[in-house]
């Protein structure tokens, strides 16, 4: 049997992140991706047009039912929009005696907010001590830190105050600094720092979802966190390589870019 996958986000009905992303990526990877929609939104290239929470007793329900029926082997977070959201999936994650990834969803990649500033507590306090690994980008670690991370120097401080609030690891993005494409992976004892040429590719959309999804792909498969998140990064470095042009604005990474060479995942 495939390992099972859950992803607990937002839709994105122009195919390039939450849901849709995380369940390309998890087929590109082999295991079987089965998903707990938070919120719809109206979204394409250009941006966000709407988004519409759904009520927490529906995303309970789907969450109960996929979990105590066919079990799972990891969850992946993203957008919970609310903080009634984000208590009533850190309560459900932290119940799952599974690995838990967590993607603080605060802005999608137009700027488009995504993540109610009165949420932010729930988050802190709650969904990230429930995160096996929690993987902000800069702009979510000083939404939720205060920290705000100019030059790589800066990532060690980053991570520090993510992990003050109790993920067990956390992936500190560095995607948005100059130079190579660099992340910051520590538990706090240990370091493991993740490079990768910067692809001069502008299609990247559904990076955050691709790389959380990724990992919690590769925990589903046993192998240990540093090794599940180097394997992920490889996967999404890939994926932005091909990353294409869709509708007038931001275009997505491509999934699918490893299976095209006839080959599985990292």
């Amino acid at each position: 049997m495939k390992p099972t996958v859950l992803t607990v986000a937002g839709s994105d009905s122009g195919g390039g992140a939450g849901i849709q992303a995380d369940l390309k990526t998890m087929l590109a990877l082999g295991v079987h991706g089965m998903s707990v929609v938070t919120a719809v939104t109206a979204q394409n290239s250009l941006g966000v047009q709407g988004a519409w929470e759904l009520p927490a007793e529906a995303v309970r329900a789907q969450y109960r039912s996929v979990v105590d029926d066919i079990g799972v082997r990891a969850v992946k977070t993203g957008m919970l929009a609310s903080a009634q959201l984000v208590e009533t999936v850190a309560e459900l994650i932290a119940g799952t005696d599974v690995p838990a990834v967590v993607d603080p969803v605060g802005v999608s990649k137009h700027g488009d907010s995504l993540l109610a500033a009165s949420a932010l507590d729930s988050v802190r306090s709650q969904l990230l001590p429930a995160a096996t690994v929690a993987t902000p980008n800069l702009d979510e670690v000083a939404q939720l830190t205060g920290v705000r991370v100019e030059s790589e120097t800066d990532l060690r401080e980053a991570a520090a105050a993510v992990l003050s609030y109790g993920p067990r690891w956390v992936l500190v993005k560095g995607g948005h600094l100059p130079g190579d494409a660099v992340d910051l992976l520590t538990d706090g004892t240990e370091e493991h720092w993740l490079r990768a040429p910067r692809h001069d590719n502008r299609h990247t959309h559904g990076t955050g979802c691709t790389l959380a999804s990724a990992i919690a792909s590769h925990l589903a498969l046993g192998r240990p966190v540093p090794e599940a998140v180097r394997a992920a990064k490889e996967y999404v470095t890939g994926a932005i390589a091909a990353g294409f042009a869709l509708g007038g604005g931001i275009g997505p990474v491509d999934h699918g870019w490893d299976l095209t060479r006839g080959r599985r995942g990292a």
